[in-house]
């Protein structure tokens, strides 16, 4: 059985370190990656590397990923084709999606579903259970009516396309058993450095106050990387959706 990460998350509040091993412990994990060349994609990596796991990352093109590393490996592959995923795919300990899409108002887009077709099968047939997922608040098509006037008449209509697959994505995933799956919902990405502030946190479509309104906007990419990889370490969020956003 490969290394599982074992330790203390000051995110999510939870304890599984072995007898004799004090909190804050972390031994590594194997982590496959797609959309590694995104930009949180890359912070996902980075932050991994600095932990201590031993990254396989899955690209198109083996160019666009300069990060260079003794624990990291990347390789060419096709998101969309199970037989190009398994053979990365075999050994690990974890899959962790930043895959983006850009908007295609008339022909829709359809990369979500169709790379979560192919993620899942290969996983199945490698025998990897734990994936974690990145998509974004308001996938649901009614989730933005407490949004901002910018947001809901403005962005909402030029991204809908991509929320709309996002939906539908996770909507294959709440009906796949024999899968540890979670997905991380963050708001606006912002390209900004990794923080210490908490990260909070919802079951639903967006992070809202105590009037049901959304808490703020945006979140760092690194602090959605940051948040993804303490899932590792937890059983929190299996099988759930999870709107997050930094505590101002």
């Amino acid at each position: 059985m490969n290394p599982q990460l074992i330790c203390y998350s000051e995110i999510t509040g939870s304890i599984a370190v072995p007898l004799g091993m004090p909190p804050g412990t972390c031994l590594k994990m194997k982590i496959a990656v797609l959309g590694a060349t995104g930009q949180t994609g890359q912070q996902l990596v980075g932050q991994a590397l600095q932990q201590g796991h031993i990254v396989t990352a899955i690209v198109r093109n083996l160019g666009k990923l300069t990060i260079t590393h003794d624990n990291l490996k990347v390789v060419e592959g096709n998101i969309f084709s199970k037989d190009s995923l398994k053979p990365h795919f075999e050994g690990q300990d974890a899959v962790m999606s930043c895959l983006g899409f850009p908007p295609a108002p008339l022909a829709g887009v359809t990369g979500y579903t169709d790379s979560i077709t192919a993620t899942l099968s290969a996983m199945q047939e490698a025998r990897v259970n734990r994936y974690i997922a990145m998509t974004s608040w308001y996938t649901e098509p009614n989730s933005g009516s407490k949004a901002s006037f910018f947001v809901r008449y403005m962005l909402l209509p030029m991204i809908g396309s991509v929320l709309s697959n996002m939906y539908k994505m996770e909507q294959v995933l709440q009906e796949t058993e024999d899968i540890d799956w979670t997905v991380v919902r963050p708001p606006g990405l912002q390209n900004t450095p990794v923080t210490e502030k908490e990260i909070l946190t919802h079951e639903g479509y967006f992070v809202p106050d105590e009037n049901g309104i959304p808490i703020g906007q945006t979140v760092s990419r690194a602090d959605v990387a940051r948040f993804m990889l303490s899932l590792l370490g937890t059983n929190s969020w299996i099988k759930k959706a999870v709107a997050i956003i930094t505590k101002s």
